[in-house]
């Protein structure tokens, strides 16, 4: 029984840190073109900031179990089949990524404007402009978007069983759910809720480490 939780905790895991990192390399350019790109910032284009964000949004007001179904297709071309893990973890990645960088943009848009024309006065270019100064000033709310990025995608994970996934919602569900079993439903369940609470606490103790308006206190 043990090794059956372990088991589990593992595919969660996995399935969750390698969709958010993924969605995190697709969700940070968004974001930072949608800031970039806005009336005011630092290579305003506004046609472009409405197509992507046209895009962005469509995306993001798909209901996750509706959008799951809706790109099997594509998930069949990209990743080689519609279920597993693997798939799943395609499914999460395009509903997280949109998200993401959402807030990412957010998370800039916090960034002094004080500060980028510092920058840009001392002969900064765009690139170095978003490297050097937004990202590294970002950081802390960066961070704190994480969290909420990381936990909401754990949340998904309990949907694995529609694409016959594994991990611990898939053990809640179809092992304590519909075999009537309650304490593997409850167990599952409590192993859900400790893993998102372990997340929120790391990563909003690193959030904090990071502010240098804390540190400075």
């Amino acid at each position: 029984m043990l090794s059956m939780y372990g088991e589990a905790i593992l595919v969660t895991l996995k399935i969750t840190l390698i969709s958010t990192a993924i969605a995190y390399l697709i969700g940070i350019p968004l974001g930072v073109l949608l800031y970039c790109t806005s009336k005011g910032s630092i290579f305003p284009n506004g046609p472009l900031n409405a197509v992507v964000g046209f895009v962005v949004n469509i995306i993001r007001s798909v209901p996750f179990i509706i959008a799951l179904v809706m790109i099997q297709p594509l998930a069949k071309i990209i990743v080689g089949s519609k279920i597993g893990d693997t798939a799943f973890i395609f499914y999460l990645v395009v509903a997280a990524g949109p998200f993401i960088a959402r807030m990412v943009e957010s998370s800039l848009k916090e960034v002094d404007a004080g500060v980028i024309e510092a920058a840009q006065s001392m002969g900064s270019n765009n690139w170095q402009i978003i490297t050097k100064v937004l990202l590294p000033e970002a950081k802390p709310s960066l961070i704190t978007g994480s969290a909420i990025a990381i936990t909401t995608i754990l949340g998904y994970t309990p949907m694995t069983y529609l694409v016959a996934g594994g991990g611990l919602g898939q053990l809640a569900i179809q092992y304590g759910l519909y075999r009537f079993n309650e304490n593997i439903m409850y167990i599952s369940s409590l192993l859900l809720i400790i893993l998102v609470q372990i997340f929120q606490e790391v990563l909003s103790r690193l959030a904090r480490h990071s502010d240098k308006r804390i540190r400075n206190k």
